[in-house]
């Protein structure tokens, strides 16, 4: 199946692609990593005359580290990455900058070819950059490398299989990557990424902010988790500040997805995050909407939410029977602080 994609690559219409290299030699160690907390390395960046640097690495790289600590001392063995078969979806290997897949079970739609489209072109886009690697992928929503099923440091202890998926927990050792939507999911008629913030850009410059409806919005399938269904009953209240829109994606489907374009969705002035069965892809297109993010205290983290500061990027939300009141409390303090938002949204 690897070769096969890889080829089908190689056959696609070439055309000239413009991009920045990320140096990631930029940064200069100057702290250790706190283990407790996660990153607390003091970076030093490297500037260039104008005192910017566009092309150092992006924050959320600073992480790596930290999902790589369990490895540290010991290193990854192919042992190691093997036992990590049980619960993966494929096997990735990469030699001479050529991609290899191995797979093991069926996910849901699509995941692992968009997944794995998304390798190919990293391949494409770095030629000969890309080191030679062996490593199993989930296409899972929650992870499953539980912390407490392996022992401490020592001579006799186990270590875990390093398996790479979308998200993780503090109760895990899953490598979080990027999700599949980034590069598109055709079966909610998602376009790639850099499409999609194409038209969630153009979609903010058409309302500011100060001019949006005066509530928080948000949409999608309330059945998969108990908080979106707290988050439902919340929106039933007369003195809600909420809009729940129930979203039937089979239905949406018959209907050409006419009702369901993200652009057409940044009309409120407070968009929720709210997760559902694990973490939600839905967080960047809601950040991106220059909404004031309401998000409602999560479980699980992907490979940029760990790098979100709160009441900077978003304003935290209660998960408990407070998470009504917690809603409430954030929409009308915006309402009285709306020129505290302006500036706010200005300086981000």
């Amino acid at each position: 199946m690897g070769a096969r994609r890889e080829r089908e690559l190689q056959n696609y219409p070439q055309k000239e692609v413009e991009f920045s290299p990320i140096n990631c030699t930029a940064y200069s160690r100057s702290e250790k990593w706190d283990s407790g907390i996660g990153p607390t390395t003091i970076e030093e960046e490297e500037e260039d005359g104008d005192g910017k640097n566009e092309n150092t690495c992006p924050e959320y790289f600073r992480w790596i580290h930290e999902d790589l600590k369990p490895w540290a001392e010991t290193g990854i063995t192919r042992e190691m990455v093997e036992r990590g078969r049980e619960n993966a979806t494929f096997r990735l290997v990469i030699v001479g900058g050529r991609a290899y897949v191995e797979k093991y079970s069926e996910v849901f739609q699509r995941r692992d070819v968009f997944t794995l489209w998304g390798i190919l072109q990293l391949l494409r886009w770095y030629p000969d950059q890309i080191p030679d690697l062996d490593l199993m992928f989930a296409c899972e929503d929650q992870p499953t490398v539980f912390i407490g099923n392996y022992s401490g440091p020592g001579p006799n202890s186990t270590a875990p299989p390093p398996l790479f998926r979308y998200c993780g927990d503090d109760d895990t050792f899953d490598i979080v990557f990027p999700d599949w939507s980034f590069w598109g999911w055709p079966e909610i008629n998602l376009k790639p990424w850099e499409t999609e913030m194409k038209e969630l850009k153009e979609a903010n410059q058409r309302k500011k902010w100060i001019d949006r409806e005066n509530y928080a919005f948000w949409k999608g399938n309330t059945f998969i988790s108990m908080p979106r269904y707290q988050l439902l009953k919340c929106s039933r209240s007369t003195q809600s500040k909420l809009r729940v829109y129930m979203q039937d994606w089979q239905e949406e489907g018959k209907q050409g997805f006419k009702n369901s374009n993200l652009a057409d969705q940044c009309f409120s002035r407070y968009k929720v995050y709210i997760e559902g069965i694990g973490w939600s892809v839905s967080l960047k297109y809601i950040l991106a909407c220059d909404s004031m993010t309401l998000m409602v205290k999560p479980h699980f983290y992907d490979f940029f939410t760990r790098s979100l500061v709160p009441m900077h990027h978003y304003w935290p939300i209660k998960d408990d029977d407070d998470m009504c009141k917690s809603i409430k409390f954030a929409v009308e303090w915006g309402t009285t602080h709306k020129q505290k938002q302006v500036s706010s949204w200005k300086s981000n």
